[in-house]
């Protein structure tokens, strides 16, 4: 799959100062990690001789010991791997703590530690010099390997995919010499670490790495060294981790821990588009001299080249897995949403109208109104909820539109519009029984009309009910529910919006509704256009019609999000939802959603206000600039393609 990587970090059983068993160790991971498939792999800092060998450092025997080593390890790399293994290395007399780069059979470079800890149980200054001490980049010769050996070095392989590398104390600078490969094109960072174990070190440790990848936008490798290397007063965890623009995606699972390797597929194509896309990110590289700056190590191999077998992929990108982190997210999109209806409310008065059909858009909506009411301090009864049955209206969703507006103590008020609509059908010579899009489009006008009109009465505005989902589709009624004066729901997805009720729901805010609440979230997804079947129930399920709002929200996601052709998004998609879609399916249903989500900008160019909540919005006035006649001509060809 595209710019997918597969790293690897390998933290072997360790005997300080044992170069030949360490070596033997060093060689059996690298091993492990290409029959797994990994093609980039990092050891801990000193990994060769260990990191608390003290003034055996400075013995000439353990750094001749570690160079002829090198030599060896060189050799078990294959061609389709970039390994770096932590050793001492003499440089023109001086002693550097570095990470050794091993690929292709061949050592293809050295990067020296840039920062020395002297404090604390730190005290490294006693045996190694600093990569400031080389003033330059130094050729060095191991065995039948030449070599630069530099702070600022890039490795980059034939598929583009750039490595930098730094070592411990480094990532703990101000200005972390990561920070400036990132700048100079680094998109993978391997940090080779021997961290003694603290009381809170893992939890600081692991902030310390996410944050650095997010703020890098890049993937980092954090080698941490293991439990053997523990020692007098030390002790060492082995905690190490894989992190990508800002998520922890790999940890090794035990407090203390040696000998295991830990494996994960990253996807870089998500911050190749975040660079793109973050201008902030060029010009800072630009501003600051990085652009171009560091000297780069071409080497001939892909690194990007795992089938993605390992990678993540949830199954819905908008909605956390974890109970907890989801409950977190939902509440906080419910008071951004109540929130910013209550400033807007501030400007231009206290009163709402809104459209109430017992599905789950007009819910959350309500649940939003009543909420910024509550805010302001103001009755619930300034919201004017109604109810406007017509042909397709089930007596479910009729029965709990009615019962919600009870619950929830707003001026409720049911308008059936069936006689309205017929009559609009007559003076446009429409036929009742042809079952069109005349037919249903009739209908959300005349009920928008209707609250339009009752807003104008009341005082207030018309609030919105339509979810981002829709927006994407363009599902909805131009200048009938497509239109309102505020849109609350306009970035938050069709898949998100049960789980922010049943936040609503669990957190007791409106404990009286809570058995219409729980009866609304179990109801199908329908616009309730084509009358319902012969015992009332629901017959036009939307989702039948435009698809698995599951695999829209999937594809809106990575096409908005992340910039992802069609072919990577297919492929995501069948990764994520094997067992419950095939491919024909994935394959038809992206087809649509291409289509409509081109032809469909026009919906788009003129919504009303609304909150942006996400990285994942489509406001034309804000995150999506779109021309209303692009073609989608290269998108469908490449779909076309797609062989199942």
């Amino acid at each position: 799959m595209k710019d997918i990587l597969r790293a690897g970090i390998a933290v072997p059983p360790l005997r300080v100062a044992d170069v030949a068993y360490n070596t033997a160790e060093i060689t059996k991971k690298i091993e492990q990690a290409h029959e797994a498939g990994v093609t980039v792999l990092t050891f801990p800092e000193l990994s060769l001789t260990g990191y608390t060998c003290g003034d055996l450092f400075l013995s000439e025997i353990l750094l001749e010991r570690a160079a002829q080593a090198l030599c060896l390890l060189a050799s078990a790399v294959p061609d389709t791997m970039l390994v770096a293994v932590g050793a001492p290395l003499l440089v023109d007399g001086q002693v550097y703590n570095c990470a050794v780069i091993l690929s292709g059979g061949k050592i293809v470079g050295a990067v020296p530690k840039t920062f020395l800890p002297t404090y604390g149980a730190g005290e490294e200054r006693r045996h190694f010099s600093p990569a400031s001490a080389l003033n330059r980049t130094a050729l060095i010769t191991l065995g039948c390997f030449t070599f630069p050996v530099d702070a600022e070095l890039l490795f980059r392989a034939a598929d583009g995919t750039a490595v930098g590398v730094e070592i411990c104390e480094d990532l703990a600078a101000p200005l972390p010499p990561s920070t400036c490969l990132a700048l100079a094109g680094a998109e993978v960072i391997l940090g080779l670490a021997a961290a003694h174990e603290v009381v809170t070190g893992r939890e600081k440790r692991r902030n310390s790495v996410v944050e650095q990848s997010k703020r890098t936008k890049a993937a980092y490798l954090f080698a941490g060294a293991g439990k053997d290397e523990s020692t007098a007063d030390l002790i060492f965890s082995g905690h190490s981790m894989i992190a990508m623009a800002g998520k922890l995606e790999a940890e090794n699972a035990n407090a203390i821990d040696s000998d295991y390797l830990l494996v994960s597929d990253l996807d870089l194509g998500k911050i190749r588009h975040d660079r793109r896309h973050d201008r902030t990110f060029g010009e800072c590289a630009s501003h600051y001299g990085f652009s171009g700056s560091m000297e780069a190590v071409d080497l001939p191999l892909s690194l990007a080249a795992s089938d993605g077998a390992l990678l993540k992929v949830s199954r819905l990108p908008f909605v956390p897995d974890d109970k907890a982190t989801r409950t977190k997210h939902c509440a906080e999109i419910f008071e951004m949403q109540a929130s910013a209806l209550a400033r807007r409310l501030t400007v231009i008065g206290g009163k709402l109208t809104i459209g109430i059909s017992g599905g789950l858009d007009s819910t959350l909506a309500l649940l939003v109104a009543v909420r910024a009411m509550d805010k302001l301090g103001l009755p619930h009864s300034n919201i004017t909820a109604v109810t406007m049955p017509c042909f397709g209206t089930s007596d479910e969703t009729l029965s709990n539109a009615l019962e919600l507006m009870e619950k929830l103590g707003v001026t409720a008020m049911e308008i059936p519009i069936r006689d309205a609509v017929l009559q609009h059908f007559k003076d446009i010579g429409h036929a009742p029984d042809d079952f069109s899009v005349t037919f249903e489009n009739s209908q959300a006008r005349e009920r928008t009309q209707v609250l339009m009109d009752l807003a104008n009465k009341r005082g207030g505005i018309v609030l919105g009910t339509g979810d981002l989902s829709e927006m994407a589709l363009g599902w909805c009624t131009y200048n009938g529910d497509h239109m309102s004066m505020y849109g609350v729901n306009c970035d938050v997805p069709k898949t998100l919006i049960r789980w922010i009720i049943e936040t609503v729901i669990e957190q007791g805010h409106l404990p009286d509704a809570r058995d219409v609440l729980y009866r609304i979230i179990d109801t199908p997804i329908s616009p309730e256009l084509l009358p319902p079947d012969a015992v009332g129930k629901i017959a036009q399920k939307t989702e039948d019609i435009v698809g698995p709002y599951a695999l829209h929200d999937f594809f809106i996601f990575y096409t908005v999000r992340y910039g992802y052709r069609p072919t990577k998004i297919f492929a995501l998609a069948e990764k994520a939802f094997a067992g419950v879609f095939d491919g024909e399916t994935i394959k038809k249903w992206l087809t649509v959603f291409t289509k409509r989500f081109f032809t469909q900008q026009f919906k788009r160019n003129c919504v009303p206000d609304g909150i942006k909540i996400g990285s994942v919005a489509l406001s034309p006035r804000g995150d999506w600039h779109m021309p209303s006649d692009a073609s989608a001509a290269a998108w469908l060809q490449e779909i076309e393609e797609i062989k199942i």
